[in-house]
């Protein structure tokens, strides 16, 4: 961990309006202790809301937990443990076979498939070669005709079931997955679904909102199909979204939101257009959603806490640190957040006894926070990637790194982009 002064002489350098905000938070990076944490419990002011009510019984929960936690970590200092094998279990069962509950995610099936693969790879726990290559087989199955992959056999394209399937075929980052994406059609179908402001529905007539922007420029800088045309004022519609709170809404006027702040500045930076929004702001809204007592994020102001923006908000921070390290490469370096504080939430708080990961405790568990939450614990691990990892409790513990732009590894994004580099569609625009 870096010095206090030289901390405090970058921060105040790049003028970041929530310099003290941000040093409270690294300098707490370390195990925290229950005492401490009990002190930091929700003050309503004597205003009790549906809102504070919630909160408290949450907060009142968790220190519980970590109270129970506590005394036992005094007896093994290898406290806590991930339990990979039998999250690894309960995705690879699903892989093959889903319960009846899951029959609402009918047209999600790639965003399943992308989830179970990409929590697999964070635990070094893939299926073998030949479920992925089913898997390949499947996905082709959901490519549609007029380009772009729909949620299942025979559904309409959609850009979120789009990404997914791009991202779970780089994951698998064999030639097969790569020969299987048509992408003269999947380039055509991005047109299509471009608006003139340079916005992006999510599927033909649908609406426009900032996953569609993300969704987009992820899908196309991983496979090649990325033309200057093709994202002209997307970046500016983009920054349209940030709200007065510092993050992005889903759309112009709407609530700043963790998982369209995510989608906003990881666009703007897959699109090299970060100097358009307001960092700061970006920036001292993110630190104010990693609760005090829980240690998790929250994804909106005065909302309770929820393991998958362990990833959704976590991930930003590396990203603010990247751009900031254009002109300040000590930044690099510099992890925003309280690593410590999200790892104990998630591995003390989130993991389900026979496997998965929950959104909080009380709650039941499923792929996507499992893969969200993993991905969450992978950054809060990682931090920007320059350290050494950061791991809490037994280093059986670390997972694999994750890119935080695209959210699968690192090396599966470059392969995947070298690939379709060597590799370019025959049609590569509009015209």
């Amino acid at each position: 961990m870096r010095q206090l002064p030289v901390l405090l002489a970058i921060l105040y350098t790049i003028n970041l309006i929530s310099t003290i905000h941000v040093l409270a938070f690294i300098m707490e990076n370390h195990i925290r202790c229950f005492d401490d944490i009990s002190k930091k419990v929700f003050n309503d002011e004597g205003v009790t809301t549906n809102s504070s009510s919630e909160q408290k019984y949450v907060e009142n929960l968790i220190l519980k937990i970590y109270k129970q936690f506590e005394q036992k970590a005094s007896i093994d200092p290898d406290l806590p443990k991930l339990n990979k094998n039998a999250h690894a279990k309960f995705l690879k069962n699903a892989l093959i076979s889903l319960p009846q509950s899951y029959t609402c995610l009918d047209a999600s099936r790639p965003w399943l498939i992308y989830w179970i693969l990409h929590a697999l790879w964070a635990l070094k726990d893939m299926p073998d070669s030949e479920t992925l290559s089913h898997t390949v087989s499947f996905l082709s199955q959901c490519q549609h005709k007029e380009g772009g992959y729909g949620g299942g056999p025979g559904q309409y394209s959609h850009l979120g079931t789009t990404y997914a399937a791009v991202n779970a075929l780089s994951i698998i980052g064999t030639d097969e997955a790569y020969n299987s994406i048509d992408r003269s059609s999947l380039q055509k179908f991005l047109w299509t679904v471009r608006e003139v402001d340079g916005s992006f529905a999510l599927h033909r007539g649908g609406e426009q909102d900032i996953r569609g922007a993300y969704c987009a420029v992820s899908t196309a800088k991983l496979t090649n199909t990325f033309t200057e045309a093709l994202f002209d004022k997307t970046a500016e519609w983009i920054v349209s979204c940030q709200t007065y709170e510092g993050g992005f809404a889903g759309c112009p006027g709407m609530e700043a939101h963790g998982g369209y702040a995510y989608c906003g500045i990881a666009a703007l930076a897959l699109l090299n257009r970060t100097k358009l929004c307001d960092l700061d702001a970006l920036l001292r809204w993110c630190v104010n959603r990693q609760t005090s007592v829980e240690g998790g994020f929250q994804g909106r102001t005065n909302k309770l806490v929820d393991g998958c923006y362990s990833f959704w908000q976590g991930a930003i921070f590396p990203i603010i640190s990247a751009i900031l390290a254009q002109d300040h490469k000590e930044m690099i370096e510099t992890v925003l957040f309280n690593q410590g504080a999200l790892q104990e939430y998630i591995i003390v708080c989130c993991q389900a006894p026979d496997g998965g990961l929950i959104d909080k405790p009380g709650k039941p568990r499923d792929i996507y926070h499992t893969c969200y939450t993993l991905s969450g614990l992978s950054v809060a691990q990682h931090g920007t990637g320059a350290n050494d990892a950061y791991v809490v409790g037994s280093p059986h513990n670390e997972l694999n790194r994750i890119h935080p732009l695209h959210n699968i590894a690192p090396h599966l994004a470059y392969n995947a982009l070298h690939y379709f580099i060597r590799h370019p569609p025959p049609v590569k625009d509009k015209n």
